[in-house]
């Protein structure tokens, strides 16, 4: 049975169609390769000044794709939108979502009466722009390992040679959660003279310990299962779906908090009241979630992409990359007007990390606010809790001056 079509809610882009473009240069990466071709996927919303400086790039996370707002065109099936509280706060009108849908449109966050808001999906990515299940063309079938790995710097370089194709010289601003936080971030780096402000969400200058662990798991479990072929699973007809929905599990737990998870699912049964004594199927509602999660996600999402992904992530560290080791150095050059926002219950991206930018970049003194907002779900919360990000970002992109503190 067809699902029902999303309501799109006040302030709404409408339906939006993914669009693509083909770079005309081979793109350099940090690997010592070149890649070309390349073709990136993005979304655009707004309008495009005449003098093209009211242009917002969004940064998407590693599980997410260009189609950040606005109702899809031509719906794939599944959603990004499939993460903690999705169906609570969408209900079934959530598929076909953007999924920044509630922060990008007129009168939200990135407001597109006023911005032109361009996503693109990142380098090595499976929605759209040129990945690991793209056709190599020196063998004529899928890169799969033979994909070049790839960094978030490359990443940034990718996006900053999309957006000279298109005429666009400097941005207003970089944002992004997570990951997307860490392009932000590296855009303000790699690029100090084309950025005018960046705002960094639940993300951080270089992933902690914990997180690399994390990630290592994940991975694993993905490179552990016999149908992952070395990489080579494209035409097979196998596919590595257990260990990616292992894999997907592990990182969706590191996305939430401890009383998130009691105050959703506690210890409640999935059937009834009773045990059931099995070892095979989940006896708990929160087993069952996680395997609902991991089902949904192999279905859009590639094993490789997430390999390469998840590595870039963890290779992230602007101390080690441009300071010798030191935060400070690595900020020196750093020209935009910097926002970043965390949230108390995240312990995978925890507010200290924000706090260690803060510090830095105070330091030097460049322009920097930064808020931590109190709320229980996680890491998730840069996706959950839209409507209190929202007066925070409109009043920063303004120019008006934001205290520091909690929200």
């Amino acid at each position: 049975m067809s699902q029902p079509a999303p309501t799109l809610a006040a302030g709404t882009v409408g339906t939006v169609e993914t669009r693509y473009l083909d770079l005309p240069e081979p793109v350099r990466l940090d690997c010592g390769r070149e890649l070309h071709p390349v073709r990136v996927a993005y979304e655009t919303y707004g309008v495009l000044s005449p003098r093209r400086d009211n242009v917002i790039l969004v940064c998407h996370a590693l599980s997410g794709d260009a189609h950040a707002a606005g109702l899809a065109k031509a719906p794939s099936g599944q959603s990004t939108r499939d993460g903690f509280g999705a169906e609570d706060r969408d209900g079934a009108g959530g598929r076909g979502l953007g999924w920044w849908d509630g922060m990008i449109g007129p009168g939200k966050a990135f407001d597109t009466d006023r911005f032109f808001v361009i996503c693109t999906n990142l380098l090595g990515g499976c929605r759209g722009t040129t990945g690991p299940s793209s056709t190599d063309p020196a063998t004529g079938r899928p890169y799969g390992p033979d994909f070049p790995v790839v960094t978030v710097a490359d990443m940034v370089r990718t996006q900053r040679a999309f957006l000279d194709a298109l005429g666009i010289e400097r941005l207003a601003a970089v944002a992004g959660g997570s990951l997307g936080g860490m392009q932000a971030l590296q855009w303000a780096v790699l690029f100090p003279d084309q950025v005018d402000a960046v705002v960094a969400i639940a993300s951080t200058h270089a992933l902690h310990p914990q997180g690399v662990a994390w990630n290592a798991i994940a991975r694993d479990s993905i490179m552990r299962d016999p149908a992952w072929q070395g990489g080579r699973y494209y035409g097979t007809g196998r596919a590595p779906h257990a260990g990616m929905g292992v894999a997907r599990m592990v990182g969706h737990i590191t996305y939430l908090s401890a009383p998130a998870l009691s105050e959703k699912f506690g210890r409640r049964l999935q059937s009834a009241d009773a045990l059931r004594y099995t070892i095979t199927e989940p006896e708990f509602e929160v087993e069952s979630y996680l395997r609902h999660q991991a089902d949904s996600f192999v279905k859009r999402f590639d094993a490789n992409t997430y390999l390469y992904t998840s590595r870039a992530l963890t290779y992230f560290d602007l101390a080690r990359q441009h300071g010798g080791g030191s935060l400070s150095p690595a900020l020196e050059g750093v020209r935009a007007r910097t926002l970043l926002i965390a949230f108390s219950s995240d312990w995978l991206y925890p507010p200290s990390a924000s706090a260690e930018i803060e510090q830095a970049l105070r330091g030097l003194g460049k322009p920097v606010e930064f808020e931590v907002i109190e709320a229980p779900y996680g890491h998730d919360c840069f996706l959950l809790e839209e409507a209190r990000q929202t007066p925070i970002i409109r009043r920063f992109l303004a120019g008006a001056t934001s205290r520091k503190g909690s929200s």
